[in-house]
């Protein structure tokens, strides 16, 4: 077994399993879903209100962060956990999804990215500054930033990329992941606990592709095992049909990662049933600063969400979700909760974000228990409304 992952339990009834990632800074049971912090907040909240929700690992964006406030100024602060006073584990990516975000946008003097073979210049969305990310510089800010859980530098691909396009970008990624495990022998500007290095599997939506990438990442000494691509999360039938392809060739004895997954809480179901550790996503807190909030029996249709803002809860007395145990909801009710929605009152965001980030968290604990308990599909059944 990796020093880094211990698989505790496969659940008899599919590929579901349960097990714990060892960090410097606590050990997080699995499956995890991991909330984002962007700029090293999950917004609206703090760190307190985090540890009160139970999170056990959070995410940072080494994109942003090394905009501002800078990661020499992070490093100054005591890193990513010193800085917003978060004493449990933390994962940060690479930049690699954001400067492919990036590439999509035109500004008036064309492309905001330029990819070559030894890196990516890109343009700042915050002030038209230039920047470049080599995997070597992603491993150097985020080993200065601190995080327990850190990503090699990969160029992600549209799905809309032809498979000469796709194969060239899953090429240049494998290279690339060379690189960055041997940037990662260098600890000159590493903290003085142990960080992990995670390699990720690109291809797009070509078989051949994902198959020859999960083969590439899996041969080399990663500390664990990460998919990313645009499908991955964003198209759910794709992302099942990639770890479909993949199956067997990802490491057992390392944790698995989908990158971006957590749209729907259904979602979380899928990934899990096929073998899948980690995952994480802005989502649910950016659709609850917008109005959506998590109930189960709202169904599949509608994503498992209401929309608080709707005229049918100006007197509704009940909380979000009947079933929730969330501060918020056994608190306050629907009518409330529209009425500073409605006033855009800034109460309405923290209370929001508690409810949809306890949601799946507690989702996440008791799907855990059905690993263990050999019942994972049963949960899912019962848990599952049309």
């Amino acid at each position: 077994m990796s020093k880094n992952f211990t698989l505790t339990h496969t659940s008899k009834d599919s590929r579901a399993r349960a097990g714990i990632l060892h960090t410097d800074h606590g050990d997080v049971p699995t499956p995890v879903f991991m909330p984002v912090g962007t700029q090293a907040t999950v917004k609206a909240l703090d760190a307190a209100d985090m540890e009160a929700l139970g999170a056990e690992i959070i995410l940072n964006n080494t994109y942003h962060l090394h905009l501002r406030p800078g990661e020499d100024t992070v490093k100054a602060l005591g890193g990513v956990r010193g800085f917003q006073k978060w004493d449990r584990a933390v994962l940060t990516d690479s930049g690699g999804y954001q400067v492919f975000s990036l590439g999509a946008k035109k500004a008036s003097t064309g492309s905001l990215v330029k990819i070559d073979e030894d890196g990516v210049t890109f343009t700042s969305h915050l002030d038209g500054s230039k920047h470049r990310f080599t995997p070597e510089e992603a491993i150097r800010i985020q080993q200065k930033l601190g995080a327990d859980i850190i990503m090699a530098f990969d160029q992600c691909t549209s799905d809309a990329a032809s498979p000469e396009e796709a194969r060239a970008a899953m090429e240049r990624t494998h290279r690339w992941a060379d690189r960055c495990l041997e940037a990662f022998k260098d600890k000159t500007d590493a903290p003085a606990f142990r960080q992990q290095l995670f390699g990720i599997v690109q291809g797009g939506i070509h078989q051949e592709l994902r198959r020859a990438s999960a083969s590439f990442i899996a041969s080399r000494p990663f500390d664990g095992f990460a998919v990313g691509g645009e499908s991955v999360g964003y198209d759910m039938a794709k992302t099942r049909e990639i770890l479909d392809w993949i199956r067997e060739l990802m490491p057992e004895d390392k944790a698995r990662y989908t990158m971006g997954v957590g749209l729907s809480p259904e979602d979380l179901f899928d990934v899990v049933e096929a073998g899948v550790d980690m995952f994480d996503c802005v989502s649910p807190t950016r659709t609850a600063r917008n109005g959506a909030l998590f109930n189960r029996a709202a169904g599949r249709a509608r994503k498992y969400r209401i929309e608080i803002g709707n005229a049918a809860f100006e007197r509704d007395t009940r909380p979000i979700d009947e079933e929730c145990a969330c501060s918020t909801c056994t608190r306050h009710t629907r009518a409330y909760l529209r009425h500073l929605f409605k006033t855009e009152e800034i109460a309405y965001f923290r209370l929001a974000t508690i409810h949809n980030l306890h949601f799946l968290l507690d989702l996440m604990r008791r799907m855990r228990v059905s690993i263990l308990e050999d019942r994972f599909l049963a949960f899912k059944k019962s848990w599952i409304v049309a």
